[in-house]
């Protein structure tokens, strides 16, 4: 067992502010737990907020915050177990396994209460009212053990985690990419709407992606494997574009080479004048969501995971929303649930998975690991706090 633990440590946005930082061992005796051996942790769209100084979650609530920093980041984890108590061996895991020192995990980064109306009532969506720990997001390394996040070369999971043992088969690329899918849960969610008089999303219908990142290109996924017809991906990357076509895209729209104008001709055109049945915003900027509702038919959805830091406002025709009949759900968070179901989609292996994780970066190289997320040449950028 190591005495010192080095972690990434992110002081505040923007270059220069990363620094590698050393830890006592997170010791078992007082909290119980888990502590994880990191493989390697996905650069999610928070953290890139984070980076740009966009660290405001969950505004407009009771739960509003800014990113705490320092604090170590790293929410899209998996790992080997390198020790873990005697109660966590056998409760812990999310399918009721038993855990062993050596075995594979996923673990989901909200670490909630487990007794409120929200935990009890709202079908798996991490909307904790008194949650104990946002792991890699929200956790500042002043509260023990500090390391809470995944850029790191151990991280410490509190027993009241979700954890998932990853299946036999399964690479570490899709254990990580496990996180992103379940945060996908709302086209499952669109799909319970199709029994109220075509709401919703139905077999066949026409699905736009608005940002084919790692969000969008799993939304995408989703989509194709529930039964969408068209799916048409945009996006201002020709790789991410291209790479979009592999997963399940039958048409793909530059934005970089569009005017707005000229993407709402082209949706109609592939519509036969009538509009998308679902749009899903997956880039993260608010202007965009008033083109989305545009590309919409009526009575067309439109969903809304991307927005999950604060980065401002944008006008918005109420009576158009009233008068197209448009439906938007917005999902600020993973369904915990959702682990299990995905990877084993990803073991099935419908499309190359592993392919989504274009970049792998050391511990040291954490800030660039960062900055090549926000690049247009990359999909899934990963910190292996232990290469």
């Amino acid at each position: 067992m190591k005495n010192k633990v080095r972690a990434a440590v992110t002081h505040g946005p923007g270059r220069g502010n990363i620094k590698i930082q050393e830890f006592p061992w997170p010791s078992l005796k007082e909290r119980g737990g888990i502590v994880v051996k990191m493989t390697m942790s996905g650069v999610c769209g928070t953290d890139k907020h984070t980076f740009k100084g966009e660290t405001k979650q969950f505004a407009g609530t009771e739960k509003e915050q800014d990113v705490p920093f320092p604090l170590v980041q790293g929410h899209e984890n998996v790992g080997v177990i390198e020790e873990i108590d005697d109660w966590c061996k056998e409760n812990l895991e999310f399918s009721g396994d038993r855990l062993a020192v050596g075995d594979r995990v996923a673990i989901s980064p909200d670490v909630l209460c487990g007794r409120c109306d929200q935990c009890k009532l709202r079908a798996g969506y991490s909307w904790c009212d008194h949650p104990i720990a946002y792991i890699g997001n929200g956790m500042p390394i002043t509260t023990p053990p500090a390391l809470w996040g995944g850029f790191a070369e151990y991280m410490y999971v509190p027993p009241q985690s979700h954890v998932f043992k990853v299946p036999d088969g399964l690479s570490d690329e899709c254990a990580m990419l496990a996180e992103l899918f379940a945060c996908a849960y709302n086209v499952d969610k669109a799909k319970e709407f199709y029994s109220f008089s075509g709401d919703g999303f139905a077999f066949g219908d026409t699905v736009v992606v608005q940002g084919v990142g790692p969000l969008g290109i799993t939304h995408m996924i989703k989509a194709r494997l529930l039964g969408a017809g068209k799916i048409i991906a945009i996006d201002t990357s020709e790789f991410r574009l291209n790479m979009a076509k592999e997963f399940g895209a039958d048409y793909v729209i530059n934005a970089a080479g569009s005017t707005v104008e000229e993407r709402l001709g082209r949706i109609l055109e592939l519509t036969r004048g009538k509009g998308a049945d679902m749009v899903i915003e997956c880039v993260g900027r608010p202007e965009l969501v008033p083109e989305g509702i545009d590309m919409l038919r009526k009575g067309g959805m439109l969903l809304e995971p991307g927005n999950y830091a604060d980065t401002g406002t944008t006008p918005v025709s109420i009576h158009k929303i009233c008068s197209k009949n448009i439906r938007i759900i917005g999902q600020s968070n993973l369904v915990y649930h959702g682990y299990v179901a995905s990877m084993e989609m990803m073991l099935r292996g419908a499309f190359p998975y592993d392919k989504l994780v274009t970049h792998y970066y050391g511990l040291d190289e954490t800030e660039n690991a960062i900055i090549k997320s926000m690049e247009p040449d990359s999909m899934k950028v990963v910190v292996c706090g232990n290469k």
